[in-house]
């Protein structure tokens, strides 16, 4: 190995305390850091049990995915430098033992706050139990680090909705965090619940004001701590490490692309025009690790430093682009078991999309459990589609709003690093081929949510050959159909239109006109 980097040597020896570190950017994170960053003494990943597992079983699975493959093969002693701690961000001292706690006091040098819940549907109680009190939690155990040289909170680029254009800094909370905390605790589920739409106000879902609030106690907490906040946009698949497409979740776009893929979603309420701000997850990794190092080394400000993670106004793509490149891909990489041929749509008018999505979402869905039922088999197709009603409403938020996102201070970031570091952690989104990046996002989620072999692309070729078949026998039956019904009924039509019109006769105001024509 060569001379290290800036960012490599300031990562030299340090210990790195992580929060959601289990979730896709927190493992994303862990790779890059044991990959790249190899001269690091210590990774503590706080990860509760889950499911019977225990955090040293999941951090085993974790270590055993394609995501490591690099990490296993090249370096795999540095898998021992990763070390679970049984805890969670909801809980006091985040669950820790009083050794563990000492002991991060004592040797943490760097932390990555990354732990929310991201269901942007959550009860309120229950995201700012996560979001907001748990960075109040991490924070209070920060502030008694004793050799801190960084804090990085992971925020999101949405947490303002009313503001179509978000500058690098921290605006006005809505409400104080710690109040509402108190809030969420004294007041009853059903009573939350009432009064949670008055609470969010111009918030499109609990996710984005807790996110929100948070960002108000890292503000605060700024005269104490050596801290940032980072705000990605909508995060995608990998563009390259730790492997191209790599994405293990279904959430927000990759969703969509495998829905639509697999002819479930048939439409979506979306404005074509608009750009989608995205972030490839790896772009956005390579960001967070480097602002590690830029807030250790950089001089203390007045204000906490904010950088947006985006790339609206350096590569702009429409979602009109998106969907018109993906079908082209989607249907020469097709998804195994497609329901029907994949050729839904995006509308902008929102009463189409929901007229589209009763007659080709829910109708069908009843349908295929009916026929599940009569065969006794178990029904899944109407709770799959009330899973996707709801992911589609919350994502069309996103979808049917222009966004501003500057992100100067991201970009001055990128520009003050050395050659090194830019090819060891690159940003640069004018480096992204659109269209192999889109070709590696559908082939990722084929692999890695749907474990889906790549080997069967014969195969799901002929069955989508097959499905476009009965797709067009369906529409022109149902056009032969509906001219068959009129051809059928033309007389009755005919008798029905001349009834009418013999009936109009005897109202004042069209008698009066006939008697004057004549």
């Amino acid at each position: 190995m060569g001379e290290l980097s800036e960012i490599q040597s300031f990562y030299k020896g340090k210990n790195i305390f992580i929060t959601g570190g289990t979730g896709l950017m927190g493992k994303v994170l862990i790779e890059k850091l044991l990959f790249s960053c190899s001269d690091l003494n210590k990774i503590y990943v706080l990860i509760r049990p889950k499911r019977g597992r225990t955090p040293e079983i999941r951090l085993d699975a974790i270590f055993k995915l394609p995501m490591f493959n690099r990490v296993r093969k090249q370096k795999p002693h540095m898998l021992k430098r990763v070390a679970p701690l049984n805890g969670d961000v909801t809980e006091k001292n985040l669950g820790l033992t009083k050794e563990q706690l000492e002991m991060l006091f004592k040797d943490i040098d760097i932390v990555f706050h990354f732990a929310a819940t991201l269901r942007l549907e959550s009860e309120l109680k229950d995201a700012i139990e996560m979001n907001t009190n748990g960075t109040k939690t991490v924070l209070e155990l920060a502030k008694k680090m004793k050799k801190l040289l960084a804090f990085v909170h992971l925020s999101t680029a949405f947490c303002y909705p009313e503001r179509e254009e978000l500058d690098e800094k921290v605006y006005d909370a809505p409400a104080n965090p710690h109040d509402v905390i108190k809030l969420v605790r004294w007041l009853d589920e059903g009573s939350l619940n009432l009064i949670t739409p008055k609470i969010l106000d111009l918030h499109p879902n609990t996710y984005t004001y807790s996110k929100r609030l948070a960002e108000k106690l890292i503000a605060d907490a700024y005269v104490d701590l050596p801290c940032c906040i980072a705000r990605p946009s909508i995060v995608t698949p990998a563009i390259k490490e730790p492997l191209p497409g790599w994405v293990d979740n279904l959430n927000g776009p990759v969703g969509l692309i495998v829905g639509g893929g697999k002819g479930v979603i048939r439409t979506m309420h979306c404005i074509a025009e608009y750009h989608a701000e995205v972030i490839p997850v790896d772009l956005a990794i390579n960001s967070l690790i480097t602002l590690g190092q830029r807030v250790a080394t950089s001089e203390r400000k007045t204000n906490v430093p904010v950088y947006n993670i985006t790339q609206s106004g350096v590569l702009p793509i429409t979602w009109g682009e998106i969907l018109e490149k993906g079908k082209t891909l989607g249907y020469q990489y097709p998804f195994e078991g497609q329901v029907w041929y994949p050729n839904g749509d995006i509308h902008s008018s929102k009463f189409v999309h929901n007229l589209i999505a009763f007659f080709f979402h829910i109708i069908p869905a009843y349908l295929i459990d009916f026929l599940m039922l009569i065969f006794r088999q178990k029904r899944f197709m109407v709770r799959i589609q009330k899973r996707i009603s709801v992911g589609l409403e919350v994502l069309q938020y996103f979808t049917t709003r222009e966004w501003i996102f500057h992100n100067t201070n991201m970009l001055i970031v990128w520009g003050e690093m050395s050659p090194r570091d830019k090819e060891i952690f690159p940003m640069d989104f004018l480096s992204i081929d659109i269209l192999e990046y889109m070709k590696d996002i559908i082939l990722g989620a084929r692999q890695y949510c749907m474990k889906e072999d790549l080997s069967t692309l014969p195969k799901a070729r002929r069955h989508q050959a097959i499905m476009y078949v009965v797709h067009l026998i369906t529409v022109y039956l149902f056009y032969f159909g509906i001219l068959y019904f009129i051809y059928k009924n033309v007389e009755m039509v005919r008798i029905g239109l001349d009834s009418v019109t013999d009936q109009m006769k005897y109202l004042p105001i069209v008698g009066k006109v006939g008697q004057t024509i004549h």
